[in-house]
């Protein structure tokens, strides 16, 4: 079976030769081809690619915890946790191990196998860091993957983490490095990228994403993909969100995404990172059961799972049930411990 689109054949390759994926370097240009596709071709080939590496019944359920919210120094457009926006949340302190704990348990029980930790810093301090690592060894200790998202990460405290049993650091990309600029002025795109090579350095898996519906173009949603499929190795977690315009922050007004749009974003990253889980993520509940359940044929495999993600709002944990039995998916089982 071809694994790649006819598209990317350059150089003189003859169609029927077999590229690796994982290497491959996927311009905005080839991205860009993929998105103007056809939808039913470019569901194809996304489709192709994905039962090529994974059963596509199945779900990785992941939930998604803030253990400390607000008082944010970077001014993200998109985020209310910042402190530059009058939409701001209150800032509050670290969650404690045992409120952490029993969130990780009811998570776990309800099907989720990886555990997400979401702390609204602009890099992480070394104050901090004893917290961190108990943390990590608290949802390790209950046999759940563990991933966390603190802001930028230096070699040691990289190393820290991974000495406490963590598995993902996510550190997502949010857009094309053209249109950053729109986006966060508080640390550059290098800094993005230089986090996650310290993340890569330390042994720690990649969790990098981004947000569609910020006032991008279709070629900047494609700078996107190509950033992140050119990561060498590319993301083993790559979370998309759908942009929710909180009030009180700079992209309040911003026009919503149009919904196939996001689902063709989804089959360019399922085409150009195809052994990664592509994650349905923030703004999940405002596509709506149709626009996900086309996702899922685009090659999504994982979702954000619970009634809340950081500060807004998620499909709750019988509705997505009901929502998979009706679809005739089934959660990924948890690893033997």
């Amino acid at each position: 079976m071809q694994t790649e689109p006819i598209t990317m054949h350059r150089r003189g390759e003859p169609a029927a030769q077999m590229r690796d994926c994982h290497t491959a370097r996927w311009s905005v240009t080839d991205v860009a081809a993929l998105l103007d596709l056809p939808l039913p071709d470019l569901l194809f080939r996304a489709q192709e690619v994905h039962r090529q590496h994974f059963d596509p019944t199945e779900i990785q359920l992941s939930t998604l915890l803030s253990i400390k919210t607000g008082g944010c120094a970077e001014n993200c457009g998109y985020c209310s946790q910042s402190a530059h926006h009058d939409g701001r949340v209150p800032a509050e302190p670290m969650l404690d191990e045992a409120a952490v704990r029993a969130a990780a348990v009811a998570a776990k029980e309800a099907g989720a196998t990886r555990f997400c930790m979401g702390a609204a810093w602009r890099q992480v301090r070394d104050r901090d860091l004893p917290a961190l690592g108990r943390l990590v060894e608290t949802v390790v200790g209950l046999g759940m993957e563990s991933c966390l998202t603190a802001g930028m990460l230096k070699p040691h405290q990289a190393q820290v983490l991974k000495d406490a049993g963590l598995d993902y650091y996510n550190h997502n990309l949010d857009t094309d490095p053209g249109y950053y600029g729109q986006v966060v002025t508080t640390r550059s795109y290098q800094d993005r990228l230089d986090t996650l090579a310290t993340v890569r350095e330390a042994g720690l898996k990649v969790c990098s994403g981004g947000i569609l519906g910020m006032g991008e173009s279709r070629a900047q949603r494609a700078g996107l993909i190509a950033e992140l499929a050119n990561l060498e190795p590319y993301p083993e977690s790559v979370p998309i969100n759908n942009l929710v315009a909180i009030p009180g922050t700079p992209m309040e007004d911003a026009p919503p995404l149009d919904p196939i749009e996001f689902v063709r974003v989804v089959a360019a990253a399922r085409i150009t990172m195809p052994k990664s889980r592509i994650r349905l993520s923030a703004g999940r509940r405002e596509l709506g059961e149709g626009v996900q359940a086309l996702c899922f044929l685009a090659g999504a495999n994982s979702i954000f799972y619970g009634d809340k993600l950081l500060t807004t709002g998620n499909p709750d944990f019988d509705e997505d049930r009901q929502f998979f039995q009706r679809l005739g998916l089934r959660a990924e089982a948890a690893a033997d411990s």
